[in-house]
């Protein structure tokens, strides 16, 4: 691109999204939204020596001073790969990136009262264990009832929500079906530090999955870029060769096999839509109960007599992706200091488990 298009494109859509050299993270990324809204922008040859925050204030004219600064601060913007001060002064050449909580769309939502498991919550941030079955936020299909909802009356003064706007205070989310922790920013510098940590993949996150079948490695890594589906939207497909879609990488640990279905733990890399759940039906073993991706039926073990009975009252047990998002781990937005949270599997997880369990060690 010329310095003639790349200022056009400034000048014309300053706010744009622009997707960093490895490809970023989808906005509905796996099981989590990682909100971010990202800018690359390189200063030209002729560019005066500058403060960088009243540079961007140039170029991200729809972006307020206190946004800006407050990125600054959480070195969520970066010149030339290092995060710098607001007085530091823009030379020609510089590339400046910036990592910024998605901007409030137009949309008004409903503070609702709800009972919300909240294990953890101080000025900045709270966690929440979500249950399976709710929404994380308003949709098509799904205008009221989700968590963003509950948030909106909990907390009636986050950064994003004080007139309503969609997403109050979420950084990243997890689907409808699946359990587990989610991490909520309660001011505008905790969401864009959060946000940043998501962007460069230094947030420590650990599902727990049971699969259909035993990974014949007992421990493994899942390369794959992930995009939509060429046949069903609504579906992540996994593009070994690169070809399409965008990087993603999966760690998994055998913790128990079942003989026919096995329990892992999976650690992110990346955040992609649904990226456990492709991955995991990429390499042959679909998360049990995932209608989505063909583990809502028996996929290993004859489909006859008292295993067909077991399986298929296993899967009545729990009509959901067995999927959890046991814990979460970051830097807190003020002290710097690293927490670690944990999340006990839901009842119907546990009950599937122990039931596997037996018939497991019945076989034996």
């Amino acid at each position: 691109m010329s310095e003639q298009e790349e200022e056009l494109r400034n000048r014309v859509n300053p706010a744009a999204p622009i997707a960093p050299a490895d490809g970023g993270d989808d906005e509905d990324s796996e099981e989590e939204d990682e909100l971010y809204e990202h800018h690359r922008i390189t200063a030209d040859k002729r560019q005066e020596l500058l403060r960088l925050d009243k540079f961007l204030l140039n170029r991200l004219p729809s972006t307020s001073r206190t946004r800006i600064q407050n990125a600054i601060k959480a070195e969520a913007v970066q010149v030339n790969e290092r995060a710098v001060k607001s007085n530091y002064r823009v030379k020609p050449g510089d590339t400046i990136t910036i990592t910024l909580p998605e901007p409030p769309r137009e949309f008004k939502v409903l503070p609702e009262s709800m009972e919300l498991d909240i294990r953890y919550e101080d000025a900045e941030l709270l966690l929440v264990n979500k249950p399976a079955g709710l929404v994380v936020h308003p949709a098509f299909g799904n205008w009221n009832g989700t968590l963003v909802n509950g948030l909106a009356y909990h907390l009636q003064n986050l950064p994003t929500g004080r007139n309503g706007e969609i997403r109050p205070g979420l950084v990243h989310r997890i689907d409808k079906d699946t359990s587990g922790l989610l991490v909520i920013g309660k001011t505008e510098f905790a969401m864009t530090h959060l946000s940043n940590q998501f962007f460069h993949h230094t947030i420590e996150r650990t599902y727990l999955a049971l699969v259909w079948g035993v990974p014949k490695e007992p421990e493994g890594t899942i390369r794959g870029h992930i995009g939509r589906s060429l046949k069903d939207r609504k579906v992540q497909a996994v593009y070994p060769d690169g070809e399409q879609g965008k990087h993603a990488v999966t760690h998994y640990k055998l913790l128990r096999s079942f003989g026919k279905a096995a329990l892992l733990q999976c650690n992110l890399e990346t955040g992609r839509t649904h990226q456990i759940r492709a991955h995991m039906k990429h390499i042959g073993h679909p998360l049990f109960g995932d209608a989505t991706y063909g583990g809502d039926k028996i996929v290993y073990g004859q489909r006859t007599g008292a295993y067909k009975v077991f399986a298929e009252k296993m899967l009545e047990l729990m009509p959901r992706q067995a999927l959890h998002a046991k814990s979460l781990g970051f830097e807190h937005p003020t002290s710097r200091e690293f927490m670690q949270f944990e999340a006990e599997l839901p009842t119907d997880f546990e009950t599937v488990l122990a039931h596997w369990e037996a018939y497991a060690a019945e076989q034996a």
